[in-house]
């Protein structure tokens, strides 16, 4: 008995040994190599090309299976080990995959080898903490803080804001793109901003962004969407583009005194920057923007013969920039800085600290509250002098005279400024009593309750000015002496004459805004609009010209009119001509606005056939005068047709869709490209055998996935077809591949398919290989 009892603790042990030691070494970490079916001397190529494809096949909106999630995120966080040499080197070495342990350690030199589902999610790039702290900690916007603090701050600098979600794909390829430019627009003072649709679906659907990725930009308020490549220079420019145009002067020897006299029309300091960059720096456009309201900003390009004089005038340093501000004297500048790396937070202290002139005009009542604010404490006392007088020849002297006092007595608690007496007249019907023109008030309250006294009627003589000055030494020991009091009314906002400008340019605004969503977006979504104009001129068409047409003839007739935006075909032949490096530059290249190149891809082989069915499949369409016809040869340039798709954005889905399964050459026999050369896109025709069953689906891309990706119609409706896709061409009747291309151009006229983008046009006779 004794023997047995001892026997059970015994047993115990050894069962939980064998526990623990499974439990530790038994189930082995996930091998990323076996989860993608790569060799470990697999290439970066092929482990992201094996990706795409089981991320395509796993992805749990396409797959249905109840694993596919957990395998999804399997795959995912495969990739994301081998696909950096970093973690694929740890996990070679040491066969670790968790990013937060010691490189080779663990404990005793073991690792954990149990895959944790929480752990391994939130590592997954579309919903990794990892990835999008960058992002989403700092610069995640809220429906209120976008409405309360955006839109408002939008008037003093543009936003740049990316609209993403947890299960975007797109997203990830631009982050790093997108990381770098924030870097850089956050230091020049543009402000950053994401949105989760996820989480923000009030405010996406307010800005009006119905995609993932999408990037727009704020600026007054008003939203305008980046319609390109995700590039560093197309974001730069966007930014730049979103900047109103009238900002900076350029300035030369010949317009300069022009610009430094406009102050006293314009009542504010200018503002010159002298560089040796051929184009106004970002910085200072942003600056101008910033501060537009107060100052008139000019630039000076150092280079230019032009402004030779002015450099020397100034003595200009050529290899900094410099920044000048003059006011009231345009021979000498008020301030200045020198600097070989202006930052923005220098240039901004250097314009706030001379946002006015010595002694400004009130003009309307915001400039008012700001030079003569409301008195909040007692040692924060501000004392304003004003001049009332008027803008006649015979008031120069005095004024003269009055600017000459106010920049030999400046003092911090006591501004200067003046009022035209006939533009504000209630003001100086208020404070002007027995003809004194000169007073100095306190403001008390935003109401308008003010003390005042009145010093003297000004002439600018020197008793004016001593008496003025012994006022103000007295004011500094006993500000008692402001004995009369009243209500300021508000004053008269004097640039409200220049309603009707503001007025042409938001109308300008405007329209450019109506012509860029009409040439970026397709014509389905532009047709609530087109609706809403034929709408309007049926109305109009209905009482205005049939009823003039009732008077003159006494009849009516009701006529519906069908729409025809082709031309018909003037000619009984299509003309084709075949894209090579002669042709290259007028066809694509150098085509014009508007216009677009059809181009038909064959080989030698399949030449006579393709062209014959390309002819008559385009023939009605000839009457287009936007419309040019071509033909590659993909004989002679399928290295420029690979590079042109790779360039192409979410080009990874034609490779994912054709050569899944083996690693044999593309074969672009059949396809057709209408390429943009003007607007640097393309739309893409993938052909389909039709001849033994003509109610098959397409399988070009005719924009059925969401988010504008190029895929071919799902096989899996049709599981005999997919062997057939491994026929040779002289059993697939080569003929019947461009049974569709009707259809095809039918989409392309109405603006229904997808466009992919490109940043720049390859280069033809760079990589033709010699034949």
């Amino acid at each position: 008995m004794a023997g047995s009892k001892m026997s059970v603790p015994l047993a115990v042990v050894v069962v939980l040994s064998v526990l623990l030691t499974g439990a530790t070494h038994a189930g082995p970490e996930m091998d990323p190599y076996k989860i993608l079916g790569v060799t470990r001397s697999a290439s970066q190529a092929e482990i992201k090309k094996v990706y795409k494809r089981l991320a395509k096949e796993w992805h749990p909106d396409k797959n249905k299976n109840p694993g596919a999630e957990d395998m999804f995120i399997k795959i995912t966080k495969s990739y994301e080990i081998l696909s950096s040499e970093d973690k694929r080197a740890n996990y070679d070495r040491y066969g670790q995959t968790d990013d937060t342990q010691p490189y080779g350690n663990g404990r005793y030199g073991q690792h954990q080898d149990t895959f944790n589902f929480d752990e391994s999610f939130y590592n997954f790039p579309f919903n990794s903490k990892t990835q999008r702290d960058f992002a989403d900690s700092k610069y995640t916007l809220h429906f209120k803080q976008y409405v309360n603090d955006v839109v408002p701050d939008s008037s003093k600098r543009p936003y740049l804001i990316k609209i993403t979600s947890d299960w975007c794909f797109s997203c990830i390829h631009i982050e790093p793109v997108w990381k770098e430019v924030v870097e850089e627009m956050e230091t020049l003072g543009v402000g950053i901003g994401v949105v989760d649709v996820g989480n923000e679906r009030r405010l996406a659907n307010h800005l009006g962004a119905h995609r993932t990725p999408s990037i727009l930009g704020v600026l007054n308020g008003k939203v305008t969407f980046f319609h390109y490549a995700v590039a560093k220079e197309h974001l730069r420019q966007f930014v730049e583009d979103l900047l109103p145009q009238r900002l900076v002067e350029w300035v030369t020897d010949k317009n300069d005194l022009h610009f430094l006299n406009s102050w006293h029309e314009l009542n504010k300091p200018h503002v010159l920057l002298f560089d040796q960059v051929p184009v106004v720096p970002l910085l200072y456009k942003l600056t101008a923007f910033a501060y537009k309201d107060y100052l008139q900003f000019g630039y000076v390009d150092q280079g230019l013969s032009e402004t030779a004089n002015l450099q020397k005038q100034f003595n200009i340093n050529t290899y900094a920039p410099t920044m000048l501000i003059f006011k009231e004297s345009t021979d000498k500048p008020a301030d200045i800085i020198q600097a070989k790396g202006m930052k923005k937070q220098i240039i901004d202290e250097f314009v706030s600290n001379n946002k006015f002139l010595l002694v400004p005009r009130l003009v309307n009542q915001k400039l008012f509250d700001e030079l003569c604010p409301v008195k909040q404490f007692h040692r924060r006392r501000k004392y304003c002098v004003l001049l009332m007088t008027g803008d006649e020849e015979s008031f120069s002297l005095g004024n003269q005279a009055f600017l000459s006092f106010a920049s030999t007595n400046t003092k911090e608690v006591v501004r200067f400024a003046y009022v035209y007496q006939r533009l504000q007249q209630p003001l100086c019907d208020t404070l002007m009593q027995n003809k004194d023109s000169v007073v100095i008030l306190e403001r008390r309250n935003a109401a308008g309750k003010a003390l005042f006294k009145p010093v003297t009627a000004w002439n600018g003589s020197e008793e004016d000015k001593q008496c003025l000055l012994e006022e103000l030494e007295r004011l500094q020991k006993d500000p008692s002496i402001l004995v009369h009091d009243a209500m300021l009314p508000e004053l008269n906002n004097e640039f409200a004459s220049m309603f009707v400008i503001r007025w042409i340019y938001a109308c300008y605004d405007y329209l450019s805004e109506v012509i860029d969503d009409i040439l970026h977006n397709n014509w389905r979504e532009m047709m609530p609009l087109l609706s809403l104009i034929f709408s309007a001129l049926f109305i109009l068409f209905g009482t205005v010209v049939i009823q003039a047409f009732r008077i003159h003839h006494h009849v009516v007739k009701l006529c519906i009119f069908a729409v025809d935006f082709s031309r018909p075909p003037k000619k009984n032949f299509v003309e084709v001509t075949e894209l090579t490096d002669i042709t290259y530059m007028s066809n694509l290249v150098k085509l014009r606005p508007g216009h677009i190149n059809i181009v038909l891809v064959l080989t030698d082989a399949s030449k006579n056939i393709l062209l014959s069915k390309f002819a008559k499949e385009v023939y009605s369409f000839t009457g287009s005068l936007t419309l040019h016809f071509s033909f590659l040869n993909i004989d002679k340039h399928g290295e420029w047709m690979n590079t042109l798709l790779e360039y192409a954005q979410d080009a990874m889905q034609i490779g994912a869709d054709e050569g899944d399964a083996g690693n044999h050459e593309m074969d672009y026999t059949g396809y057709v490209l209408a390429l943009n050369g003007h607007k640097k896109y393309l739309c893409l025709f993938k052909p389909v055998y039709t001849g033994e069953d003509l109610d098959s689906k397409s399988s070009e891309d005719e924009g059925a996935t969401s988010g504008g990706r190029l895929r071919a119609t799902s096989r899996d409706d049709h599981p005999p077809r997919r062997s057939n896709r491994s026929r040779s061409l002289s059993t697939l009747q080569i003929h019947h591949k461009l049974d569709r291309l009707g259809l095809w151009m039918e989409r392309l006229m109405e603006g229904t398919l997808p466009r992919y983008y490109i940043p720049t046009w390859p280069g033809l006779d760079k990589i033709t290989p010699s034949k």
